[in-house]
């Protein structure tokens, strides 16, 4: 499998260029600020078609460059239905800090469009894209509609969005966050991973879940029956 990846744009958002290979169907995860030259690229470089663009959550600094993806490989971009809104509305889902920061840092030049085509995913789901099969799971607690991307090879890998961090998880203090929803997905859906499964996250470096298992102190809060924050 090729997973390519970089970080973009003032939150260093890490963005995904994933296929089964070389000379094939890809798809792209969480296109962040300024990140369609970086993704066109890889493309390149690699000798990809992408047909789809995935976002693990409704976030800005996770789908800046989602039009331009979208509309740049005509393929259709993928959101939880709980998400959905913040496609029309993306300020509605981030703090009146970063909303300040946006009027001071970000190119007014480069305005974030709704994508033309939209594929609404709801609850726990697969889907088959480039020639692999993502198991999607619903992971609220950062926004509503946060989810999983897992692809379960020998050894799975978890695209985790801001739900995991290595060492850390997302906030929940931002409009659609919960810290009870947060705890029951740590609970419900990130402790069952495998410790075999790499974890690939919306920022920072990646690592494993058999690390966070045993250093994460939210997971291991979780993991004795406590509250995660």
């Amino acid at each position: 499998m090729l997973i390519k990846s970089f970080p973009a744009g003032p939150w260093q958002t890490n963005c995904y260029v994933v296929a089964p290979s070389r000379n094939s169907e890809c798809f792209i995860v969480d296109p962040g600020y300024q990140s369609a030259d970086a993704i066109a690229s890889i493309v390149q470089a690699e000798n990809l078609k992408p047909i789809a663009v995935l976002v693990t959550h409704g976030h800005l600094d996770h789908m800046w460059s989602l039009f331009p993806a979208a509309r740049g490989y005509d393929i259709p971009a993928v959101v939880h239905a709980q998400d959905r809104h913040l496609l029309s509305d993306p300020l509605s889902g981030i703090s009146n800090e970063t909303i300040l920061m946006l009027r001071d840092t970000l190119n007014e030049s480069e305005p974030f469009v709704e994508p033309d085509e939209i594929v609404e995913i709801s609850d726990n789901t697969s889907l088959d894209v480039a020639g692999l099969t993502l198991k999607i799971t619903h992971a609220p607690g950062h926004t509503a509609g946060s989810v999983l991307f897992e692809i379960d090879d020998d050894e799975p890998t978890v695209f985790t969005g801001d739900v995991l961090f290595a060492g850390a998880i997302g906030r929940t203090d931002l409009p659609g966050g919960s810290s009870q929803a947060m705890t029951e997905t740590l609970r419900n859906h990130i402790l069952p991973i495998s410790d075999s499964a790499t974890i690939l996250p919306g920022h920072g470096p990646s690592t494993t879940m058999a690390v966070e298992r045993v250093t994460n102190q939210y997971l291991l809060r979780v993991a004795q029956g406590l509250n995660a924050v």
